[in-house]
């Protein structure tokens, strides 16, 4: 049974964010794949809802003139993975949501959800963290700007206040051309799995392709929240392809992640996931961007 005091089918953006401020209890819904999952559980008993599904605003993939991918987060993980921009310029994206629970979630759970949210373990996360993703939150005073870097304050929170809605998800063409990407997702099982752990990253190469000139790492599951690894990002830019390379970037991110013990993983697991997947998904990304990798 759902126990669901009120639902409000919002007409568009300003609607929606309207039905917000006049109710402090209201929930977003939008695919449902969460929230109707916490009512069942008893988390969200006898809400109120406001529902931004079928707002055409709000959904589907565009470029910009400035290159500048724009998503909207009302878009399912389905229609991120086939899209023909996403595939073409970030399917590190694609890839990573791709992974996300089974084919009847990913038709009609949405990326918006899997942000806002706010879980470290959402499959989209880390690849929004190293593609430096920015969300334009809209409320009652406006339209605000938020990087992903500042977007998560603890677990299963955002700064997204009550009254905002998240309007879009943009990558601008400096964070993604010129890079080749990789996601890994470790499971104990290979579907509808929560990650144990998530990796993700970008690295573009040098003209030679025998060296990195900038590399972008980012984990789920490896702390409170989405993590992107600074220190090891500027310790690796100017390094040769090699081993190396791959031992020191495995090496530095231990040093910067903080996962915990839960009834999936234990810590020293966890840490073993960081080194492995980490050095295992820049290998690939350096395929991904044209360089060669005999390990």
């Amino acid at each position: 049974m759902y126990d669901i005091e009120k639902f409000y089918q919002a007409s568009d953006i300003d609607d929606a964010v309207r039905a917000l401020e006049a109710d402090p209890e209201a929930v977003v819904i939008s695919g449902g794949s969460d929230v109707l999952i916490k009512i069942r559980e008893g988390k969200l008993a006898g809400c109120s809802l406001v529902s931004i599904h079928g707002i055409k605003e709000l959904e589907g993939v565009r470029m910009e003139e400035d290159g500048t991918i724009v998503i909207g987060p009302a878009t399912t993980f389905s229609h991120v993975t086939n899209n023909e921009i996403i595939q073409k310029y970030i399917p590190i994206l694609g890839d990573a949501v791709d992974q996300a629970g089974g084919p009847q979630l990913r038709n009609i759970g949405t990326v918006g959800g899997n942000v806002c949210n706010g879980v470290t373990s959402a499959d989209s996360a880390s690849s929004f963290c190293v593609l430096n993703a920015i969300l334009v939150l809209q409320g009652p005073e406006g339209r605000r700007e938020v990087p992903i870097t500042e977007w998560y304050t603890g677990p299963g929170k955002t700064v997204r206040k009550h009254e905002e809605l998240l309007v879009e998800i943009r990558i601008k063409k400096e964070s993604y051309e010129g890079y080749g990407g990789h996601y890994i997702k470790y499971g104990k099982r290979n579907a509808m799995e929560i990650a144990t752990l998530g990796c993700a990253v970008l690295v573009k190469l040098t003209g030679d392709k025998k060296h990195v000139e900038d590399m972008h790492i980012a984990y789920g599951v490896a702390a409170p929240t989405p993590i992107r690894c600074f220190a090891t990002e500027d310790k690796v830019k100017g390094m040769e392809l090699g081993e190396e390379l791959y031992e020191t970037t495995g090496k530095g991110v231990l040093e910067e992640v903080n996962p915990r013990t839960s009834w999936r993983a234990s810590k020293e697991f966890r840490l073993q996931l960081v080194e492995e997947l980490g050095k295992r998904a820049l290998k690939q990304a350096v395929i991904n961007a044209g360089g060669e990798c005999n390990a």
